[in-house]
C-alpha cells in the first residue's frame, strides 16, 4: 500500500492510494468464505456452494466492498496521523484519466480530492477595542415597564367607546357593488387587536366606535403590508383579495385591559406575598429586573460585533468549488447547483467563523466538562419548572432529565455548543478592551 498527497494549492489537494493484491486479497478471500455460508443457490445445500461459483457470481461486488472498507480506514487514518486539517470529507476524484476496472485490474490507484482548512495566525489583544452597549435605565423606561405590568395584571372591562390599544369584537362581511351583503362572500366574527395595527388610517377609523357601529373598510386603510397580512389571517383569505373586496365591520363588543391599581394586591401578585411592600420598593425591583433583562442582548450585540470585525480582519478564503461539490454529494435530499450557489455565502461565513472559534478555543485550551454541560441543562430545566410554578423539584429528578437530554446526540451537541459559546464570550471579555456605552432604550433596540 502506498499513500501520497499532492498539493494543488493552499486549499486543495489530492490523496492517492495505491493497493496491491497483498493489501486486499486475504480480506476478499475471507469475505467470500463467509458469503458461501449464507448464500442460497438451487442445487446446493446451504453452506455447500463452491467458492469458485460464488466468486464468479459475487466476486466483483465483494471486492468492491472490501476495497471501500480498506480505503475508508486508510484515508482517515492517514489524515489523522499527518495532522491534515480538512473541510468536509474526501471525495472520489472526477479525473477521467483514472477509471477502475474491477474485472481486469489487480493493482488499483484511487484518487480523492480534499479541501484544506486555511492557515491563519491569531492576533488578539487588548489593543482590539469593542463597544459594550447597555440600556440606560432611566425614569422613562421604569415608568413604561411599570405601566406594562399594571396593564398585564389589570382587569378586563367593556367600555362604551373604543380607544387605541383596545381590541374590538366585530362581524366582518363582504359587500356587493350595491353595498349589500354578498351571498356566499366573506363572513367572519373576529377580535381585532388595534395595538397590533401599524397604519394610521385604520387605527384612527377603529377609534371612537361604539357597539353596533358600522364601518366600511376602504382599500386605503390597508397601506401597510403587515396590516394586510393580519386582516388576511383574520378573514382566512389570500392577502391579495383585500385589494379587491369591499368589507363592512359591525362592532359587537369593545374590550380593554384596565390597569391594576398600584397597591399591595398588585405587588403580591407579581412578586409573592410580602416580598414588596411599597411603590418605592416596587419601582426599585423593576429597575433591578430591567438591568438584568438586557444582559443577554448586550452580550449578543458584542458577539456579533466581534464576529464581524474578526472575519474582516482574518479575511479567510475557503476551497469553495470543493465545498460546493461536497454539499451536493452529502445532502440527504437532491440539491441543484443553483440552490447551492444561493445559500453558499451564508454557509461559508458560518464555516469561516467556526474555524476562527475553534482556533481560539484550542489555543486557549477551553474545554467543556460533562459536569458543566449537566449544570447548564439542569439550570434550564429548573427555570422551565419555575415558570410552571414548580420550584420544589428534587435535584435527583432534575439531573436525571438532564442526563437524558445529553444522551441524545443532537440535543447533547447543541448543549455543549451553547456552553462553549458562553465560555468563548467570557474569554473575549478578558482578551479584548470593552468600552461601556449606555444607550437609551429605543437606540439600544435598533442595534
Amino acid at each position: 500500500m502506498n499513500i501520497t498527497q499532492e498539493k494543488i494549492d493552499n486549499l486543495n489537494a489530492v490523496v492517492k492510494v495505491k493497493l496491491s493484491p497483498e493489501d486486499y486479497q486475504a480480506k476478499v478471500d475471507s469475505a467470500l468464505k463467509e458469503y458461501t455460508k449464507k448464500v442460497n443457490m438451487p442445487g446446493f445445500r446451504p453452506g455447500k456452494v463452491p467458492v469458485g461459483m460464488v466468486r464468479k457470481m459475487y466476486g466483483k461486488s465483494i471486492l468492491a466492498d472490501e476495497l471501500n472498507k480498506i480505503l475508508n480506514d486508510t484515508l482517515y487514518k492517514y489524515i489523522k496521523e499527518n495532522n491534515i486539517e480538512i473541510l468536509g470529507n474526501p471525495l472520489p476524484s472526477t479525473d477521467e484519466e483514472f477509471k477502475i476496472d474491477l474485472e481486469k485490474q489487480t493493482e488499483f490507484e484511487f484518487r480523492y480530492d480534499i479541501g484544506l482548512a486555511p492557515a491563519f495566525a491569531l492576533e488578539l489583544s487588548k489593543k482590539d477595542k469593542y463597544p459594550f452597549y447597555s440600556v440606560k435605565i432611566d425614569e422613562d423606561l421604569v415608568n413604561k415597564y411599570v405601566t406594562d405590568l399594571a396593564r398585564r395584571y389589570g382587569k378586563l372591562i367593556n367600555p362604551d367607546t373604543s380607544e387605541e390599544k383596545d381590541w374590538i369584537t366585530a362581524d366582518l362581511v363582504e359587500l356587493d357593488a350595491n353595498k349589500e351583503i354578498l351571498a356566499g362572500g366573506i363572513y367572519k366574527s373576529s377580535s381585532i387587536f388595534t395595538e397590533r395595527l401599524k397604519g394610521t388610517a385604520i387605527k384612527t377609523a377603529l377609534t371612537g366606535l361604539k357597539a353596533e357601529d358600522k364601518l366600511e373598510l376602504e382599500n386605503s386603510f390597508f397601506s401597510d403590508s403587515d396590516d394586510v397580512a393580519y386582516f388576511a389571517q383574520l378573514l382566512q383569505v389570500p392577502a391579495e383579495r383585500l385589494g379587491t373586496v369591499s368589507l363592512r365591520l359591525t362592532v359587537k363588543n369593545i374590550n380593554r385591559l384596565a390597569p391594576a391599581d398600584m397597591n399591595q394586591e398588585l405587588f403580591d401578585k407579581i412578586y409573592g406575598p410580602g416580598e414588596v411592600n411599597s411603590e418605592e420598593e416596587f419601582r426599585a425591583r423593576v429597575r433591578e429586573e430591567l438591568s438584568r433583562m438586557f444582559v443577554n442582548d448586550s452580550d449578543r450585540i458584542l458577539r456579533a460585533d466581534i464576529k464581524k470585525a474578526m472575519l474582516a480582519k482574518f479575511n479567510l478564503t475557503l476551497p469553495d468549488q470543493f465545498l460546493k461539490r461536497w454539499i451536493m454529494t452529502v445532502n440527504e435530499k437532491p440539491v441543484t447547483p443553483d440552490q447551492v450557489e444561493k445559500e453558499y455565502e451564508t454557509y461559508s461565513e458560518q464555516l469561516k467563523w467556526q474555524l476562527v472559534e475553534n482556533k481560539i478555543l484550542k489555543e486557549n485550551q477551553v474545554k467543556v466538562s460533562e459536569e458543566e454541560a449537566t449544570d447548564f441543562v439542569s439550570h434550564v430545566i429548573r427555570a422551565e419548572y419555575a415558570k410552571m410554578g414548580k420550584s420544589d423539584v428534587p435535584d435527583d429528578e432534575i439531573k436525571k432529565i438532564a442526563a437524558n437530554v445529553l444522551a441524545k446526540e443532537e440535543e447533547g451537541k447543541k448543549i455543549y455548543n451553547q456552553v462553549y459559546e458562553r465560555k468563548l464570550l467570557e474569554l473575549f471579555k478578558t482578551i479584548f478592551t470593552l468600552e461601556p456605552k449606555e444607550l437609551p432604550y429605543d437606540e439600544f433596540t435598533k442595534l
